[in-house]
């Protein structure tokens, strides 16, 4: 019965292909203009555009603006930190600079008065904390001239490779505004005349204990209660650096101080709410003015050059040849207490580029770090628990796509929802494989250790994000502006009240930037020239100006 019924089929089609109108009329057909039809992602059916807009609005309320009060209470939290640490005045000027730029870095949107505000503050001292270098004078281990990396984003966002399985659980709106990571070297092994010795041989790749047995006797008594010993085979005795040990030491160092500090509390002061350990990192939440800032303190070890291990990663090719000079991307890296998943958590140290990965990041395209910024807080909600996959892991990734995509590519600006379905896939590709290589040390595999349980149930996860990515940003945005809610709300319950402002003199709380613009007169009438203030703690009311060697 089917035969008859295609056979008029095909004569219908013999007879419509031999009409000359017919034909006219398939050739319109054929060449009719359609209306542009939308891109769409093929996986989920997602409008292209609509991603865009979305990973927009995400990216406008996850990056905020902040005024000239806002500027002065994150200097002030942040010279409050590095005076209770300790450091000479050289490095301090150093250090200032480097977090500016860091801050004109970033990815959040920063107004023209607040860019002007930050930029002034490279030629801008400040001191109002009696308490300066407590940490560093306690007991002389700390370097007396140290170098910190102030990095934007707490630990937990990923802006160095450690684990997150023991550190406590804090959200932005709930119990900060905003989010910082600082390196501080407990021993900076700067000076290329000092013997080193990392032992590899007992660690994981991208991991290592080290060896104090050729340090002068000095550093050794310094540090022996912070070492594990280690009889050598000839007899000797040899003291490994131990992380959880250095840790301890901090912390407790830390909260001597603090404790001291807060029993003669000064005007203008930010006030401490939180200190806790995580692991190997000591949290600690300041209240500034209106600001609660959480600053993630991280005794590292810092070292000048470049390790061997990482030496065949300078011999290929890379995105940022051209754009920024090899000298700054090898200019150091650290070991950062973290131990591998079969490692001893009392010797093992991990391999940290963190310094590289800030010269890199100038290089990536705004396009790309905004997909970046969604797709990461994504996967911090949606992979939280088991705590597998850290948003380092991503970051990782990110880097290896700029690698192997054109810069052309990457650059679009309309881009972005591509980037974002594309890192989703890269992250997925990882997990089904068990396999995500260290950017700077592609031998190492960041996933072996994870059971095929665990990477199958998290893929798994991933594949609801693929199927319905706009939903999940929603979702994302939502999270973003309830957390930035709470802290509009806390404002203006007027919590900010107990917790003075830098710039207050003790009565109301309301912003007074006549500081700020004094200094912008001085710096706008004084180009070239070194400009300090001097606050005394006592009397914030009368700042004291220097102008290179002349005081008013």
């Amino acid at each position: 019965m089917a035969a008859p019924v295609l056979a008029t089929r095909a004569g219908t089609v013999s007879s419509i292909g031999s009409s000359t109108n017919s034909t006219a009329s398939s050739t319109n057909n054929n060449n009719k203009i359609h209306p542009s039809l939308p891109e769409l992602d093929f996986r989920s059916g997602a409008r292209i555009e609509e991603l865009n807009k979305l990973i927009q609005e995400f990216s406008k309320h996850d990056q905020r603006e902040y005024d000239d009060q806002r500027a002065l209470e994150i200097h002030t939290a942040k010279d409050f930190i590095f005076s209770m640490l300790g450091g000479s005045s050289q490095l301090a000027e150093r250090q200032r600079g480097q977090y500016i730029s860091s801050c004109l870095q970033n990815h959040q949107a920063l107004n023209p008065a607040l860019k002007l505000w930050l930029q002034q503050w490279e030629n801008i001292g400040c001191s109002f904390c009696k308490a300066e270098g407590m940490v560093q004078k306690l007991d002389q281990k700390l370097p007396v001239a140290n170098e910190y990396l102030l990095l934007s984003g707490g630990v937990r966002e990923g802006v160095v490779d450690m684990d997150l399985d023991e550190l406590n659980v804090y959200a932005r709106g709930t119990d900060y505004d905003m989010d910082f990571t600082l390196l501080v070297p407990a021993l900076k092994l700067h000076d290329r005349n000092q013997p080193v010795t990392l032992d590899m041989r007992h660690s994981a790749l991208c991991h290592s204990w080290l060896s104090l047995r050729l340090f002068d006797e000095g550093t050794i008594n310094k540090w022996k209660d912070c070492c594990t010993i280690v009889d050598h085979i000839n007899g000797a005795t040899n003291y490994f650096f131990s992380p959880t040990k250095v840790a301890d030491w901090f912390y407790e160092s830390i909260s001597v101080v603090l404790v001291e500090i807060q029993k003669k509390p000064q005007r203008g002061m930010p006030k401490v709410e939180k200190v806790e350990k995580n692991g190997t990192i000591i949290s600690i939440i300041l209240g500034v003015g209106s600001s609660r800032m959480l600053y993630d303190i991280v005794p590292v070890v810092s070292f000048k050059g470049w390790p061997a291990v990482a030496q065949s990663w300078l011999m290929e090719n890379h995105f940022w040849d051209g754009k920024i000079t090899e000298e700054e991307v090898i200019s150091g890296f650290y070991l950062v207490p973290a131990c591998s998943f079969k490692g001893k958590k009392e010797n093992e140290w991990r391999l940290s580029f963190a310094r590289s990965e800030v010269q890199l990041k100038k290089c990536i395209s705004s396009s790309l770090m905004q997909a970046y910024q969604a797709c990461k807080a994504i996967i911090i909600k949606l992979l939280s628990r088991p705590k597998a996959i850290s948003p380092y892991h991503l970051r990782s990734m990110m880097l290896w796509s700029c690698d192997r995509l054109p810069a052309s590519y990457l650059s679009q600006e309309d881009f972005s929802a591509h980037f974002l379905l594309g890192l989703i896939d890269d992250l997925q590709h990882c997990l089904v494989n068990k396999m995500c290589p260290n950017y700077f040390i592609p031998q190492c595999n960041m996933l072996e250790h994870l059971s095929d349980e665990t990477v199958m149930l998290h893929a798994r996860k991933l594949s609801s994000v693929r199927s319905d990515p706009a939903e999940h940003l929603r979702t994302a945005i939502e999270h973003v502006k309830a957390a930035n809610r709470l802290t509009l709300d806390l404002q203006r319950r007027g919590s900010s009240s107990s917790i003075p402002s830098p710039q207050s003199d003790g009565g109301e709380s309301q912003p007074d930037d006549r500081l700020a613009k004094k200094l912008q007169q001085l710096v706008t009438e004084n180009p070239g020239k070194s400009i300090s203030v001097f606050i005394n703690p006592d009397d914030v009311t009368r700042p004291h100006f220097r102008i290179d060697d002349k005081f008013f």
